[in-house]
């Protein structure tokens, strides 16, 4: 990332931070209510997913923050009874590639005030088709992705630790 490019992220991220306003989540609140169970379901969008994901990469070591993340989406959506089909419900493929992208930004990176900082200076972490300049459609969205972590057929997901 370049200077400006570097300068205009940090701008984007002081707008969102004053158009968000006082009513948005802390990371301790989001953490709690997401482990809670308690999380209105409304609120657990992807950019709280992404939130969970910083929280836990910057907490603990991979495998065990894949660990939680993995276990905390499973618990939170039996508790909300979230079906289990083939376009909804827990995904390993893309919980375990999603894991391995925050993981590997924040090596990079370093650390951030909030999750939301990191969501902020990350965008592109935000655009749900991300996982696509990875997997092919057929690949990410197959039963097989679905139930067991799959590698990527376009292009590689590095993990630097």
């Amino acid at each position: 990332m370049s200077f400006s490019d570097n300068r205009r992220a940090r701008n984007v991220a002081i707008k969102k931070e004053q158009e968000r306003g006082p009513h948005q989540m802390t990371d301790a609140e989001l953490r709690t209510a997401f482990e809670s169970c308690t999380l209105p379901r409304a609120l657990w969008n992807h950019r709280a997913h992404v939130r969970m994901a910083y929280l836990y990469a910057a907490q603990y070591p991979y495998h065990a923050a894949l660990s939680r993340m993995r276990q905390s989406i499973q618990d939170y959506n039996r508790s909300q009874q979230i079906p289990d089909a083939p376009d909804r419900g827990y995904h390993e493929t893309i919980t375990v590639a999603f894991m391995r992208l925050v993981c590997t930004e924040l090596v990079r990176s370093g650390p951030f005030p909030s999750s939301d900082a990191f969501c902020d200076c990350h965008p592109e972490f935000l655009d749900k088709s991300l996982l696509l300049k990875f997997y092919s459609k057929n690949r990410i969205m197959s039963e097989e992705a679905k139930r067991s972590f799959v590698e990527p057929d376009l292009a590689e997901l590095f993990l630097e630790q």
